[in-house]
Order: C-alpha cells, then structure tokens, then sequence
C-alpha cells in the first residue's frame, strides 16, 4: 500500500512558478512509477507528466514541455512537479498517481494509488 500527500499549491500571477510535492509512504516507493494529473472545473482529469520509477526517462503533454518539470527523490519518497511560464489556463486541482512498474501512463485507470489533490490557482 502507498500512501501519497500532495502540498505546495497555491495562487500565484500568470508567468510567475509554482512547486507541488508528492510525498509518498512506505518502503515501496522506488517500485512505482509515477504521474501528474490535473483536472480543471467541469473537465476531465487530464495527464501532464510522467516519470520512470527510476526517474531516467520523463514525458509531459505538448502544452506544458518545456514550463513544467517532474522529478523525483526515492530516498524521500518524493516526486516532483515544478512549473513555470504558469498561464490562467494551467489552473486545477494537481494530483500525484502511483502505477507500479517501470513506466508512467496517460491513462487514469491505470494507476493504483492517488493523492487528494493540491489546487494551483493561475490568476491573469
């Protein structure tokens, strides 16, 4: 079982930086890969990253690459979301999702575990 808590949302002007964490519990961790996922009023819960359970190979959609980084620390059970360049339209509630193995996917039903949610507030 793994057990992840988002922290570091917030609000914050258009082109300004934002960091969210996703602490993780157990001994575990390094065994999941892991994902960000946003999801905005009225909208479906949309991918935006993804990173190995090693942390060596990332992915992120089109509309954030290049403004927003994942990473992870598996000595603290911790990944990552750094996101810069914010725009109004990268407001939502972040969540953290763990899917054990090797690599992340964009798909919601393949994860095992979810955080509650960290709101990031993009005000133009």
């Amino acid at each position: 079982q793994v057990q992840l808590v988002e922290s570091g949302g917030g609000l914050v002007q258009a082109g300004g930086s934002l960091s969210v964490s996703c602490a993780g519990s157990g001994r575990t961790f390094s065994s999941y890969a892991m994902g960000w996922f946003r999801q905005a009023p009225g909208k479906e819960r949309e991918f935006v990253a993804g990173i190995t359970r090693s942390g060596d190979m990332t992915y992120y959609i089109d509309s954030v690459k290049g403004r927003f980084t994942i990473s992870r620390d598996n000595a603290k059970n911790t990944v990552y979301l750094q996101m810069n360049s914010l725009k109004a339209e990268d407001t939502a509630v972040y969540y953290c999702a763990a899917r054990y193995g090797l690599v992340w996917s964009d798909v919601v039903g393949k994860y095992d575990y979810w955080g509650q949610g960290t709101q990031v507030t993009v005000s133009s």
